[in-house]
């Protein structure tokens, strides 16, 4: 750092010196105020107007400085020395003094001379260092490696900072364990990994288990980004690889971890016309140095991505990453543990749960239950309180899963109770079916660009879907428009993605799970994923005209006996639906306890922060759903 400092202060000087002296040198031939013309100046000094003259001689003639009789001082110059001068001003009376011609000192010379091209030269060394991002070796370090060298001082985090993830941290923990004592694992002709490739969904928590095998290893840990290899000029990413594993063979046994590969670990050609000249060199040197001639004893690679698709094929073979290790999204156990790791971080009530949380985030990462107990503690700032409670757990989880709320936004009661009724037939049909998730929040305050949400809360974590549990989440999407219908006379935009959903599951339940009698176990639906352009920009399509009829009918039948039956179960229990609306368009909000108090024929209790004379906000129309369990869930 110092020597950044002092690099910078040292090219500013010189700027400014070489400015400095180019302008103190034009200074000099800049007219200034009382120039006047050498004839004007011989006519004042034959009437007697001068009383004293310094004569000095320059490269460029002869300056002469003049005082008048009444002290003004005057300026000339003249092409040379005019001797004829010296009579003139002898024969008027008037004192003069002639100097020399100064030479300039050698270094002022020198920097006369040379100070534009030292200008130009300190200019382009500063952009370079801008360029370069100020690492050491400044406009020179092109293809010095940028890995910072972690160690104890500089990271705190171990294994038992990471949480949800038992299996990951168990194969990591074979590397430390290698690297602590290679001989319990050599005797037996093991030997060690050359690389380790950590596969998962972002905030899955790779990097920080990476941090965490730093903190454990006791060794010399190497942290780079993917991106840190490229730059715009050819070759610079693979004398950078060069580098790095030239550093990490003199610190052996040692880690590399390469954060977010696939910036410079891309499949090679993947473009059209050519590729990456610059990222595939890089590539390749690094092919090199996991596996060529060399063998890099001791330098274990751990790298992160969450596109393992667009991998090049020759990364991934043995010898270079020789084995992946899969950081999935936490389970309900998982999530626990890693609730009770951020929540070490702020004070918490006596009524908080993780487990209960746990239950209710299926679907999140480690970075969205961080976010979870972040937003908690702000809404516990927020009503001035000591320890983040329960109820500010539950805020903070509707707002993330739902939205903020938009209480300002007033809905004509029209369009209020449409949402009542639309969001009432999806909470409905969602309890009668035996293959839903339990209902645990239905409200009409808008959240988000939602206006009305029906939350369903699972029971479990569930890694898969039967045929039954899918149609049933088809009719539960169905309640909302056909309560519409019934109640209020009439449709709207609402249930656009409703049915954008619904077709999405019978389309998929007919073409892709083969869950149809009359098409069998066989799949129709074409390749649907992401195109990448290193292997195909183009689609088969392998199914004939008349099986896509089929394939229509299919679903359209699916749709239609989901829609029937949707339609009956809200028929038959039409003061159901009534009171749900009422409770709705009274309370803006009903949970789980007040819609089982409804199915049974009871008034529904209060909510517990309800007093009658509090304000009702404005609420309205429709919603697209929100997605509790990774499973299409109702809105």
């Amino acid at each position: 750092m110092n020597n950044q400092w002092f690099s910078k202060v040292a090219v500013w000087l010189v700027i400014a010196l070489v400015l400095f002296t180019v302008f103190k040198q034009f200074d000099r031939g800049v007219a200034t105020s009382g120039q006047i013309g050498y004839s004007d100046f011989l006519e004042e000094v034959r009437n007697k107007r001068i009383k004293a003259v310094t004569l000095q001689e320059g490269t460029g003639g002869t300056e002469i400085i003049a005082v008048t009789n009444d002290d003004k001082r005057i300026r000339t110059t003249a092409t040379y020395l005019d001797r004829g001068l010296v009579g003139d001003l002898i024969n008027n009376n008037v004192k003069f003094d002639v100097k020399p011609r100064e030479e300039p000192s050698l270094l002022m010379s020198i920097l006369i001379s040379w100070g534009p091209m030292l200008l130009l030269i300190g200019v382009w060394i500063y952009f370079m260092r801008q360029m370069q991002g100020g690492g050491k070796g400044g406009a020179f370090s092109f293809g010095k490696s940028r890995a910072r060298m972690l160690d104890e001082s500089n990271n705190s985090v171990t294994f038992a900072d990471v949480a949800g993830c038992d299996e990951a941290k168990e194969e990591v923990k074979e590397l430390v364990d290698f690297l602590k004592d290679p001989q319990k694992f050599q005797k037996l002709g093991g030997r060690i990994p050359r690389g380790v490739l950590m596969v998962g969904p972002p905030g899955t928590g790779k990097t920080l288990l990476a941090k965490s095998i730093a903190g454990e290893a006791k060794v010399p840990f190497f942290s780079i980004s993917g991106s840190d290899f490229v730059e715009m000029f050819v070759g610079v990413g693979a004398a950078r690889v060069r580098d790095m594993f030239e550093q990490a063979k003199k610190n052996a046994p040692c880690i590399i971890f390469v954060d977010e590969i696939d910036a410079v670990g891309r499949h090679r050609g993947a473009g059209l016309g050519g590729g990456n000249d610059e990222r595939e060199q890089t590539l390749n040197q690094m092919l090199v140095e996991m596996d060529g001639f060399e063998t890099n004893l001791g330098v274990i690679v751990i790298a992160a991505t969450n596109r393992p698709d667009i991998l090049d094929p020759a990364l991934l073979r043995p010898g270079r990453f020789d084995r992946q290790v899969y950081v999935t999204l936490p389970d309900v156990r998982g999530r626990e543990q890693i609730l009770n790791v951020h929540m070490r971080k702020v004070p918490i009530g006596t009524d908080v749960r993780p487990d209960i949380l746990a239950r209710g985030t299926p679907g999140f990462s480690g970075a969205d239950l961080a976010n979870l107990v972040n937003e908690s503690a702000l809404f516990a700032a927020r009503r001035n309180g000591r320890v983040v409670e329960m109820q500010d757990f539950e805020k903070a989880k509707d707002k993330i899963l739902m939205g903020p709320e938009r209480k300002s936004m007033v809905m004509p009661e029209e369009e209020r109770r449409n949402t009542a009724y639309h969001e009432a037939g999806h909470a409905l049909v969602a309890r009668l079916l035996p293959k839903t998730d339990p209902v645990h929040k239905v409200t009409i305050i808008p959240r988000g660009r939602a206006l009305g949400v029906t939350m369903q809360l699972p029971e479990g974590d569930r890694y898969s879907m039967d045929k039954e549990r899918m149609l049933n989440t088809i009719s539960v999407l169905f309640g909302g428009r056909i309560a519409e219908e019934v109640f209020m006379n009439q449709m709207t935009t609402g249930a656009s993605n409703d049915f954008e959903r619904a077709t999405q599951i019978a389309r998929d339940m007919v073409t892709r799970y083969g869950m149809t009698d009359e098409l069998g176990p066989m799949v129709y639906a074409e390749n649907e994923g992401e195109v990448f352009l290193g292997r195909s920009i183009t689609k088969q399509v392998n199914v004939s005209e008349q099986t896509m009829q089929k394939v229509d009918h299919e679903i359209r039948k699916i749709i239609d006996d989901q829609y029937s039956t949707a339609r009956k179960l809200i028929e038959d229990h039409q003061d159901k639906m009534h009171a749900m609306a009422k409770a709705l368009l009274e309370w803006e909000t009903i949970d789980a306890e007040q819609i089982e108090d409804i199915m049974a024929g009871r008034p529904p209790r209060p909510p517990k922060d309800w007093a009658p004379s509090s304000p009702k906000s404005g609420g309205g129309g429709s919603t697209p759903p929100v997605n509790t369990d990774g499973a299409p869930a109702a809105a």
